[in-house]
């Protein structure tokens, strides 16, 4: 890994293509539910960062894929680093809907 790799940012969109061919896999949004309203990728699940330790009530099974994405990225990652210290084993952080370039739902 080279110092820059620290900066890249996740592809969301190749991302998307990677959890809809996963069988089972569940798209989180951990942005609040006001930005979520406003606006989301469809299929999603909306668990706010602040309460990611509800997870539980969404996905039981800690071996299920986690594609989890907020508005630019920073805070799916921390929300990918909590699931994992949950004991998560399959969490990807893809980044933000910023970068996004399909439809959205409200």
């Amino acid at each position: 890994m080279s110092f820059f790799d620290l900066f890249k940012q996740p592809d969301v969109n190749r991302s998307l293509e990677e959890y809809q061919s996963t069988s089972g896999a569940v798209l989180l949004d951990v942005r609040t539910p006001e930005e979520y309203r406003g606006g989301h990728i469809p299929g999603s699940r909306n668990i706010p960062l602040q309460t990611i330790d509800s997870v539980s009530t969404v996905v039981e099974n800690k071996d299920t894929s986690l594609y989890v994405y907020c508005h630019s990225g920073a805070r799916s990652r921390q929300a990918a680093g909590v699931l994992k210290q949950m004991g998560y084993t399959n969490v990807n952080n893809i980044g933000g809907i910023a970068a996004y370039a399909g439809k959205v739902e409200r």
